[in-house]
């Protein structure tokens, strides 16, 4: 975890890059190789309301190429995919519930009793990366990838090839781990 001066160092960029001061912004999780944040992390709770996306791409050239991805039809094509490929489908299950219990390990107790106590906590046992209720949807590639930096996942592995420019292949194999 990042200090509170690093924190604070870094958040006229983090608000220059998110455009807005950033809501529960709660770590730096992930660095470009230039040193600057790529990836930050976010609180359960912003304004006492759950906010199920925990990290947030940042860096300014993935967020361009990833928003070209998309533009270009990239969701359809990947989504295609997951449906036609029951271990795809499992993989990214199971992708989904590593982050569900990454998720519970970043909250604070005080959090975890406030989000049973108020009866919100299935937000963050229902939803996965991204705050993703249905596991074999993909609704944003930016969500993905910024979970992907911090833990392995794979549509964030699709998105590194598409980055690559070697685009998806026709058949993918994924071996749950």
């Amino acid at each position: 975890m990042v200090d509170g001066s690093t924190i604070s160092a870094w958040l006229p960029y983090i608000t220059e890059r998110l455009g807005r001061e950033p809501r529960g912004l709660r770590d730096i999780v992930a660095w470009d190789s230039s040193g600057r944040p790529a990836v930050i992390q976010v609180a359960p709770l912003v304004d006492g309301k759950p906010f199920p996306t925990l990290f947030w791409l940042i860096d300014p050239e993935l967020t361009l190429a990833i928003d070209r991805l998309e533009a270009g039809g990239a969701i359809a094509r990947l989504q295609k995919r997951v449906d036609e490929s029951p271990d795809l489908r499992a993989a990214m299950l199971a992708d989904h519930e590593k982050h569900k219990s990454l998720r519970r390990s970043k909250m604070t107790p005080e959090e975890r009793e406030f989000l049973e106590a108020s009866g919100m906590m299935a937000a963050f046992t229902r939803r996965g990366i991204g705050g993703i209720g249905e596991p074999s949807r993909i609704r944003c590639l930016h969500t993905w990838y910024a979970a992907h930096w911090v833990q392995p996942n794979a549509i964030g592995s699709l998105v590194d090839q598409m980055l690559a420019g070697t685009d998806c292949p026709d058949s993918v194999s994924f071996e749950m781990s």
